[in-house]
C-alpha cells in the first residue's frame, strides 16, 4: 500500500468517525417511523439555532435536538473561549465549539422551498449559536444586567410620561374639535331648520378621538415592550420577534399598497369617466325636462326616469369594468363576499326588482302622469308621484295613498284627465236607474239640467247622457260632463254637488229616482204614450 493510499484511507475513517460524533450516540432504538418524523428546532437561550428536518443514522430530528442541546450545554460549561467554527465533510457540515463537535447539518436539513443551501444553513446556525453564547455571557454579567434594568426603568418612566401627554393632548384636541364642530353645525340651517344636530357631532368627535388615543397607546405599548425585552439576554429573542413582526407587517402593508396603486389608478379613472358621463346625462335630461330641448324618443315626462335608468346602467358598467382592478379582487375573501352579496340580492331583491320594472313599464306606457286624476281599482285621486317603486295619490277627502307599482300595473286604471289638454279638467260622471214608465227624453234633459246647475261643471264640452243598459226593471242612464279641479274643490266635492242637483231637478218634475221591481204584470201596460214623449223640460222636435 502506497503512502497516498494510506492517507486517503485514514481520511475516510476520520470522516466517518466525525459523522458518528455529529449524530446522537446509539443509546436508544430509533422509532420505526423516524423517516416520517416532524422537524425539530434546537433552541439555546430562547434563540432558534437550527432546525433539523430529516433523520440521520436512524434517529429522528427530535432525538438529534436533545443530543445537540446536551452537547452545547456541556461545551459551554467548560468555561472555554467558546469559539464557534464550521467544518465541511462529505456528509454535511459540522458546527463546533472550541474545535469540539456541537452538532452537524446535513442536506436533509436544508429548506429547499426557501431556496436555501447547505452552506447558508450551516453559516446561519453558527451565527445564531455565537449570538446565544454571547447572551449567556451577558446573562452572567451583573454590570450588564444592572445597565439593562436602568434603561428599562427609564423607558418605563418615559412611557408613562408619554401616556400622560397623550391623555392631555386628547382632551385638548377633543375640546377644540368639539368647539369647531359645534360652530359649524350651528351655521348649517335650511329654512330655519338645523341640518345636523350638534349633540351627534360632539359624540362623533369624542368617539374618533378616543379611538385614535387608544390606537396610539397600543402602538406605544407594543414598541416599549419590545425594547424592554431586547435589553435582557433571555428575553431578547422575544423582543426581536415583536419588533420584527411590526416592521414586517408594516412592510407588507406598504408593499401591498404600493403594488395596488397602478391598478387602483385604473379603477379610479374608470369611475371618474363614469362620473363624467353621468354629469353629461344629467345636463342633457335636465334640458329635456325643462322643455328647452325636444326629442322624439324622450319627452319631459320620461326625462327623469330615463336619466335614472341610464345612470344606473353607467355605474353598473363602471363597476364591472373596474372590478378586476380593485385591490384584493382575486382573493378568496373578496370572491366569497361577492357570492354572498349576489345571493342576498337575488333572494331579497326580487320584489324590489319587480317594483322597479313595474314603475318603468308604467312610465313608458304612459298609463297616467303626475297631475292626472285616476281611479286605480277602488282608489281614486290625483297622481302626485310616479316613482320607480311606488305611486302616490291624493284623494279629495284629505288622504294620500301609496300604492306599490306592481299592484298598480295589475289593476285596471281609469284616467279622468287623459282626453283633455288641461290636466285640471277631469271627467265628472254619474249614473241613475229610472223605470221604463219615465220618458227617456225627459230623463236626459233633467240630468243635463242638473249638470248645468252644478258649480265647476263646464258648459263646454257639453254634458251628455248615455243609456248604458236596458235592464229587466229599469233603464240605466249615465251623465258625462267635465269639471275643473282645484285644491279647494276636489272631484268628490263637484260630484257631490252634481248629485244634489240631480235630486232637486227630479223632485221638481215629479220623477222618482228608483228602480221598480214587481211580482206580477200591472193592470195597465207600463209604456210612455207619445203625448208624453216631450214632457218638460224635454224640447219638442
Amino acid at each position: 500500500m502506497t503512502a497516498r493510499r494510506l492517507l486517503s484511507w485514514l481520511g475516510g475513517v476520520a470522516c466517518a468517525m466525525l459523522l458518528c460524533l455529529a449524530a446522537p450516540p446509539l443509546r436508544a432504538q430509533a422509532p420505526p417511523d423516524a423517516a416520517h418524523a416532524s422537524p425539530a428546532s434546537l433552541v439555546v437561550m430562547n434563540r432558534t439555532v437550527v432546525t433539523f428536518r430529516a433523520p440521520f443514522l436512524g434517529f429522528d430530528p427530535a432525538a438529534r435536538v436533545r443530543e445537540a442541546h446536551d452537547r452545547v450545554e456541556e461545551l459551554l460549561a467548560r468555561q472555554g473561549p467558546a469559539v464557534v467554527s464550521t467544518q465541511a465533510i462529505p456528509q454535511g457540515i459540522l458546527v463546533k465549539i472550541d474545535d469540539a463537535l456541537a452538532f452537524g447539518v446535513t442536506e436533509g436539513d436544508v429548506n429547499a422551498l426557501a431556496n436555501d443551501t447547505l452552506q447558508g444553513t450551516a453559516e446561519r446556525a453558527a451565527q445564531a449559536l455565537r449570538g446565544a453564547i454571547e447572551e449567556t455571557r451577558e446573562l452572567r454579567d451583573t454590570r450588564s444586567l444592572l445597565k439593562g434594568m436602568a434603561i428599562a426603568l427609564a423607558l418605563t418612566v418615559g412611557y408613562l410620561a408619554l401616556l400622560w401627554l397623550l391623555a392631555m393632548a386628547r382632551r385638548r384636541i377633543a375640546l377644540r374639535l368639539a368647539r369647531a364642530a359645534q360652530a359649524k353645525t350651528e351655521q348649517l340651517h335650511l329654512h330655519g331648520v338645523q341640518l345636523i344636530e350638534s349633540d351627534w357631532v360632539l359624540d362623533l368627535v369624542r368617539r374618533v378621538t378616543a379611538v385614535l388615543f387608544w390606537v396610539a397607546v397600543l402602538l406605544l405599548t407594543y414598541e416599549v415592550t419590545g425594547r424592554v425585552l431586547e435589553l435582557f439576554p433571555y428575553t431578547r429573542p422575544w423582543g426581536e420577534r415583536l419588533n420584527g413582526f411590526l416592521v414586517e407587517t408594516a412592510g407588507k402593508l406598504a408593499g401591498g399598497i404600493a403594488g395596488a396603486v397602478p391598478e387602483l389608478l385604473v379603477a379610479v379613472v374608470i369611475f371618474v369617466l363614469a362620473r363624467f358621463v353621468v354629469g353629461l346625462l344629467k345636463r342633457f335630461f335636465d334640458r329635456v325636462a325643462s322643455r328647452r330641448a325636444d326629442f322624439g324618443w324622450v319627452d319631459a315626462e320620461t326625462a327623469r326616469p330615463t336619466r335614472r335608468l341610464l345612470t344606473i346602467l353607467v355605474w353598473l358598467l363602471a363597476l364591472v369594468m373596474a372590478y378586476p382592478y380593485l385591490p384584493g379582487a382575486n382573493t378568496d375573501a373578496f370572491k366569497g363576499l361577492s357570492v354572498l352579496v349576489g345571493l342576498m340580492v337575488s333572494i331579497g331583491g326580487a320584489s324590489v326588482v319587480g317594483q322597479m320594472l313595474s314603475g318603468t313599464i308604467l312610465t313608458y306606457t304612459r298609463t297616467f302622469r303626475v297631475g292626472e286624476y285616476v281611479r286605480i281599482g277602488d282608489h281614486e285621486g290625483m297622481v302626485v308621484e310616479l316613482g320607480m317603486y311606488r305611486t302616490r295619490l291624493r284623494t279629495g277627502i284629505g288622504e294620500e295613498l301609496t300604492l306599490p307599482n306592481s299592484l298598480v300595473l295589475e289593476t285596471p286604471t281609469r284616467n279622468f284627465s287623459r282626453n283633455t289638454a288641461d290636466r285640471s279638467i277631469v271627467v265628472i260622471d254619474t249614473s241613475a236607474t229610472i223605470g221604463y214608465d219615465t220618458p227617456w227624453r225627459q230623463v236626459h234633459e233633467m240630468l243635463k239640467e242638473a249638470a248645468r246647475r252644478t258649480q265647476d261643471v263646464l258648459a263646454e264640452p257639453v254634458p251628455r247622457v248615455y243609456q248604458t243598459a236596458l235592464s229587466d226593471f229599469y233603464v240605466e242612464y249615465r251623465l258625462v260632463a267635465h269639471g275643473v279641479l282645484s285644491p279647494e274643490c276636489p272631484r268628490i266635492e263637484i260630484l257631490g254637488r252634481l248629485h244634489q242637483n240631480v235630486q232637486d231637478v227630479f223632485n221638481e218634475h215629479g220623477v222618482q229616482i228608483m228602480s221598480p221591481h214587481y211580482l206580477g204584470d200591472p193592470d195597465e201596460a207600463k209604456i210612455v204614450p207619445r203625448s208624453r214623449w216631450f214632457e218638460p223640460p224635454a224640447p219638442h222636435e
